[in-house]
């Protein structure tokens, strides 16, 4: 029988992975050149901007059907960072408009991605760990 800890575990999986793996499909259909932009804006080469399919494409769909759960989840954390770092440092001490955390859907998705690589995949996986 499976546990409620192992159904949260494939939850968290489904919501955090799904989620992000909508992101990468955006970049998919529609390109990435803004991260191009802000990537060589910031003195590094172009080249690292196709990561974000790493990150939003590749890695999510890893975490989703559970392989390889934790280091995915920590390229997505990773990936996170680089987010905030490139486009939303800015944000950092601020509210948005509803009063909310400016970064609150940066910061879900980065503590969503932690505790994945903490807690692992669960039972209900291709490779459980």
């Amino acid at each position: 029988m499976l546990s409620r800890d192992n159904l949260g575990r494939l939850l968290l999986r489904l919501a955090m992975g799904g989620l992000m793996l909508f992101h990468g499909i955006s970049k998919l259909r529609h390109g990435i050149d803004g991260i191009i932009s802000s990537v060589t804006a910031h003195g590094l080469p172009a080249v690292l901007a196709y990561g974000v399919f790493v990150g939003e494409v590749l890695a999510p769909i890893a975490v989703l059907i559970g392989i390889y759960t934790r280091v995915s989840a920590g390229v997505i954390a990773f990936n996170m960072v680089v987010a905030v770092l490139l486009a939303h440092s800015g944000d950092l001490l601020h509210l948005g408009k509803g009063g909310g955390y400016a970064l609150e859907l940066q910061a879900l998705y980065l503590a969503g991605a932690l505790a994945i690589v903490s807690l692992g995949s669960g039972q209900i996986a291709v490779r459980a760990d």
